[in-house]
């Protein structure tokens, strides 16, 4: 293995918990070319993640300054030694990558590079993208390559680590639209009940006032005022939807604040009474508050959508150094052995993976016709 600034075990296990630890794609790519340059003591690193069009959908480039990169230009194509890189699994280490037949130059502003290593980062049969190395810093043998067979095998076993850390940072996102849209969705699915009711009835309440106004103008004056209470309801609804579609960021207002604008919200919506109380919480793990405000909206879902419960009531309450959560309701209740067997869990996998994952325990009391209770208990920081 070369003898770099940060060779050994050491710096190779650095460079891995480095890629691990980022969860965002751009940041995992950023990670994987720092280390990479780092490791392997080059004066230059990119790497390139291909679209479906011939071009790279994202270009990640260490050891150029901004200035320099917006001088080069437009990102680069899909050719030459690059595409070379996106279609073969063999890693390529050139003495001169000038001097490659594949070499079809570079913009002027681009740095210039001699010795050249590089390979695809594979997940299965899919190639995430191309990594590459240029210019080794040190001396080089006449005609050679600085870069050495050591350093082709170090930079693949990074290269089998960086397609897990990027695989993984593209499930996280994904997740996390998934998550966004399913919530967006709920809340219009909220919104359209919610509003839609409140305009039928003002249609009607317009039309009745239409009917009036020429044999009883007084009954058609109090026809329109209650029009005008039924428009300032829709519209308070339409208010608290828009609130609820960008609600505040737990790490800005916590846990208690959010439960308490989205159990406001919901109370408006429907029918059923929902209410929110809480004492003495103190602020938990943000990963903590996270499973427990998504632990609260699938509870509350269930509730006033499935149980026909009036009463709602959601309570956060300190225990120890953690916290408790409850969503109890007046609903119809039913069997959890009955739900298990019957293969209808109502969320309730999710709940528990959501509170186990973060050390968390979640439990469910519920009857038929007795209502229930849905507990989260978090451990806190």
């Amino acid at each position: 293995m070369s003898q770099g600034p940060r060779s050994g075990l050491n710096a190779v296990s650095s460079a891995l918990l480095a890629m691990s630890s980022q969860l965002e794609v751009r940041d995992v790519l950023k990670t994987i070319v720092a280390s990479a340059r780092e490791l392997l003591d080059a004066e230059y690193a990119a790497l390139g993640v291909p679209d479906d069009h011939g071009g790279f959908a994202q270009f990640v480039v260490d050891g150029v300054s901004d200035e320099q990169w917006r001088a080069i230009g437009p990102l680069p194509r899909q050719h030459g030694i690059l595409a070379a890189m996106l279609h073969k699994a063999e890693p390529e280490r050139l003495a001169d990558v000038r001097n490659d037949p594949r070499f079809e130059g570079w913009p002027s502003a681009h740095p210039d590079m001699s010795d050249f290593l590089g390979l695809p980062i594979r997940y299965g049969d899919e190639t995430l993208g191309a990594l590459f190395l240029a210019n080794k810093n040190c001396p080089k043998p006449d005609g050679g390559c600085g870069f050495t067979a050591d350093d082709e095998e170090l930079l693949s076993i990074l290269a089998q680590h960086a397609a897990i850390a990027l695989t993984n940072a593209r499930l996280y996102e994904r997740s996390r639209e998934l998550t966004i849209a399913e919530e967006r969705s709920r809340l219009a699915h909220e919104l359209h009940d919610a509003v839609s009711q409140k305009l039928f009835s003002l249609r009607l309440t317009a039309q009745a006032a239409a009917a009036l106004v020429d044999r009883d103008p007084l009954r058609a004056k109090g026809e329109l005022q209650q029009v005008a209470a039924l428009a300032a309801e829709a519209a308070d609804e339409l208010r608290a939807a828009v609130v609820e579609l960008r609600p505040a960021a737990l790490d800005e207002d916590g846990l208690v604040a959010t439960l308490r604008t989205h159990t406001q919200v919901l109370d408006r919506a429907h029918s059923a009474a929902v209410t929110f109380e809480s004492c003495a919480v103190r602020a938990l793990p943000a990963a903590q508050e996270e499973a427990m405000l998504r632990v609260a909206q699938e509870a509350l879902h269930n509730a006033l959508r499935h149980s026909g419960a009036e009463h709602v009531c959601v309570a956060l309450v300190r225990r120890g150094a953690g916290a408790v959560l409850r969503v109890m309701d007046d609903g119809s209740g039913f069997d959890p052995s009955v739900i298990r067997r019957a293969g209808r869990h109502l969320g309730l996998v999710s709940m528990r993976d959501r509170a186990g994952g973060v050390g968390g325990r979640l439990t469910v009391e519920s009857e038929p016709g007795k209502g229930t209770t849905i507990e989260m208990e978090v451990p806190g920081g």
